[in-house]
């Protein structure tokens, strides 16, 4: 498996800084949080500027693990709207050499797994002509794999697949060999944290909260699965906790030994 970091845990910082991170820090790749009010990589980047971070990735060894974007596939309202918005989101990934775009479901109603499928499968036919998949997230309205795994069956498009989020399933109810069995014929990649329970939320260094992220790399190791392990850590929503890049060098050898342990 290869090892990624979110930029939601170094909120604002340039790129150049978060690539000399990830390569000082051993990392594979970095997952690029896109809030265009906040982040330095976003859908209004020009050709120019989207090569040129592309460039820097490349010349530093470092690949562009996601793009997280904020589209809610399962929201109310109209389909257009969304499907600009994830069609923009596609096209800065494939700008970028990444496979992925995140997006969430944020679902209301009776009709939410129609309405994120219907946008789902359009979406997926422009990820499709770009090389890029589009990742639904377990989160906010559809927090399992059992959930996530629902809308993707109505989808059936290889460019439709899931993230599978180890906090929201957790706090979902769902644990890991389950999750993985829902996910497994979709999943994209796999996002991993640590909080001290369902009441904190609060940001922890990995292996020092309740998480089982010793279970979801066994389930993982066991299957076979080689995709990216990306730490969310969500310094953005937690201004408290400690800064990530402290934490960066510990989270890596952490990941490490349970990759070891679990061989």
């Amino acid at each position: 498996m290869k090892l990624a970091f979110s930029t939601l845990g170094v909120p604002g910082l340039p790129v150049p800084e978060v690539v000399r991170l990830a390569a000082d820090h051993g990392f594979h790749g970095v997952e690029l949080r896109a809030a265009a009010d906040e982040e330095p990589v976003h859908i209004g980047l020009t050709a120019d500027h989207r090569a040129e971070v592309a460039d820097q990735f490349h010349t530093a060894g470092v690949e562009v693990a996601g793009i997280a974007s904020y589209a809610k596939v399962a929201a109310p309202g109209a389909d257009e709207p969304v499907l600009a918005d994830l069609r923009a989101h596609v096209d800065l990934a494939a700008d970028l050499g990444s496979s992925y775009v995140r997006v969430f479901p944020g679902g209301e109603g009776p009709e939410r797994d129609v309405v994120a499928a219907r946008r789902l499968a359009a979406g997926a036919e422009h990820a499709a002509d770009r090389g890029v998949r589009v990742l639904l997230e377990t989160h906010d309205s559809h927090r399992t794999g059992a959930d996530v795994a629902r809308v993707l069956g109505l989808v059936g498009h290889h460019n439709a697949g899931a993230l599978w989020d180890v906090m929201h399933t957790w706090l979902g109810g769902e644990q890991p060999a389950s999750s993985y069995k829902a996910l497994a014929p979709y999943l994209g990649y796999v996002q991993v944290k640590d909080i001290a329970s369902a009441e904190d939320t609060t940001p922890l260094p990995l292996g020092a909260g309740a998480l089982p992220l010793a279970d979801t790399v066994e389930v993982l190791s066991r299957a076979g699965w080689d995709g990216w392990l990306c730490w969310e850590y969500e310094k953005r929503w937690y201004p408290q906790a400690r800064e990530l890049p402290e934490l960066l060098g510990p989270g890596r050898e952490y990941l490490l030994r349970l990759l070891d342990d679990s061989a």
